[in-house]
């Protein structure tokens, strides 16, 4: 039987995700951020609401639980749990638009294999959603600095030998994507 998972569960998961999150945090002021968010959501929490989501979260299979030497238990989110985290945080993906713009592309290009075909989908999909325009199926283009947001689907998807990001001054096809961008 599948249940909806409730909001003490939505945010175990993110906050085990906030993990992550850590981990591909490049700088001191975007890892103090995650670190922020995380304290602030794990201080709402009730401690026997907090027991019973993560029963039922390792029940779902979203969640391995192993108890360690020392009492404390780790929780480790499994594919399914990060499967479900994404679906909760693909909202708040956003890429920031600075003042002005320092006159760089992003480039993203891929080439997934068949046998990721899903992930590859996933990938074309968040990418569009979040701004990106679709210069070829696997080459999208955006004018503002993403390098985390794309790190972070990479990551999730597990494809990073099969994606480049390219930073590059000049295009071809420039006054277009300007135009795109709404930067003239």
């Amino acid at each position: 039987m599948s249940r909806g998972v409730g909001n003490t569960q939505k945010k175990i998961l993110l906050l085990l995700y906030g993990g992550i999150g850590l981990s591909l945090a490049r700088t001191p002021h975007a890892y103090a951020k995650v670190i922020s968010s995380v304290s602030n959501e794990w201080k709402k929490l009730n401690r026997d609401s907090l027991r019973r989501s993560i029963k039922s979260l390792y029940e779902s299979k979203m969640v391995n639980w192993k108890e360690n030497k020392d009492g404390s238990i780790s929780l480790k989110l499994t594919e399914k749990g990060k499967d479900k985290i994404l679906t909760y945080n693909i909202d708040s993906l956003k890429i920031d638009r600075p003042k002005r713009w320092d006159g760089k592309w992003r480039v993203i290009t891929f080439d997934i294999p068949e046998s990721y075909r899903k992930a590859r989908d996933a990938l074309r999909r968040h990418l569009k959603q979040i701004g990106f325009y679709e210069l070829q199926k696997s080459v999208f283009i955006h004018p503002y600095p993403c390098g985390d947001i794309v790190d972070f689907l990479i990551e999730f998807y597990n494809i990073r030998k099969n994606v480049r990001q390219i930073l590059a001054e000049d295009l071809d096809n420039s006054l277009d994507l300007k135009d795109h961008f709404g930067l003239l």
